[in-house]
């Protein structure tokens, strides 16, 4: 393969992992811009999404979109009763209370599915429609990758409209601005605020869907290492800034491309170490990102 068709095909696959790191990281700063929260468990609800995508992707009759859309509303409405069970009585506690629930909400999801489905990986069976490579001008791209980049640059074109154009968006941004104000001018914040949990939630799932698909494998603990990773693009964009968290997904799934593509293979194995130093370096030359604010 010649340098330029090799930098091509890095170019295919990096937009297809930032992609993913993108859909995840809007999630996460959603509900930070909204509670000035970082889920840890964010990561836990793409693990939700896969198996329950594993599930009815194996079901006789179900058609496709059916059960793909299925998994992520599932995981939507589990993320709306975390809010409403874990979040919403601690909502005026101190900061770091949210913070502990988050991770011990991480831990109870990992150790049901452990406890119900085993910790053993399971395949991830991707059904005809999506499996299989294509070779468009000597680049290798499977079906799963350009299905997953087209569909997350729809949502995240869609939300940016919703969250733009939308009385539930003009509420959603005066909620983040001001959660008083908003209440004060009849914004019902409690039910803004459980919506964007389960937007965040639904779009955590869909990421683990597209994560499963891409790997062909799952397990009960995939989804804390894409996890912290979207929140290192969610603070490499600007926490709370949903176009800063596609900018932050997108940075990051070139960067760690680029990381394992260019540089000799013996290094390869550092790329996780290598995007935890890009957090931070994020954090001690620009803390508040490349969009805060935005």
């Amino acid at each position: 393969m010649d340098l330029a068709l090799y930098l091509a095909q890095q170019l295919v696959n990096a937009v297809t992992l930032g992609s993913v790191y993108a859909l995840s990281a809007i999630g996460l700063s959603l509900v930070y811009g909204v509670l000035r929260l970082i889920n840890f468990a964010h990561g836990d609800l793409l693990a939700l999404g896969a198996y329950a995508a594993l599930a009815l992707l194996a079901a006789p009759r179900l058609p496709l979109g059916a059960a793909l859309l299925l998994p992520v509303a599932l995981v939507g409405a589990v993320g709306l009763a975390v809010e409403r069970v874990a979040y919403r009585p601690i909502r005026r506690a101190p900061e770091v209370n949210a913070l502990i629930v988050s991770l011990a909400l991480s831990v109870i999801v990992q150790n049901l599915l452990v406890m119900t489905l085993t910790a053993q990986p399971r395949p991830f069976h991707l059904p005809p429609q999506l499996a299989g490579l294509l070779l468009l001008g000597g680049v290798v791209v499977s079906r799963m990758a350009l299905f997953t980049t087209a569909l997350a640059v729809g949502l995240m074109t869609a939300l940016h409209l919703m969250i733009r154009r939308t009385r539930v968006g003009t509420a959603i941004r005066a909620t983040a601005e001001d959660r008083d104000a908003a209440e004060l001018m009849g914004i019902p914040t409690d039910r803004v605020i459980g919506f964007t949990f389960a937007l965040g939630a639904a779009l955590g799932g869909f990421a683990g869907v597209m994560l499963g698909g891409q790997y062909g494998r799952i397990d009960p603990f995939m989804g804390f290492l894409p996890g912290l990773k979207a929140f290192v693009a969610a603070v490499l964009g600007g926490l709370g800034s949903v176009p800063g968290a596609i900018l932050g997904g997108y940075l990051l799934g070139f960067g760690e491309i680029l990381f394992v593509g260019l540089l000799p293979p013996a290094l390869s194995g550092y790329r996780d170490a290598f995007v935890f130093t890009l957090l931070i370096l994020i954090l001690l030359l620009r803390p508040q990102g490349v969009l805060a604010g935005r």
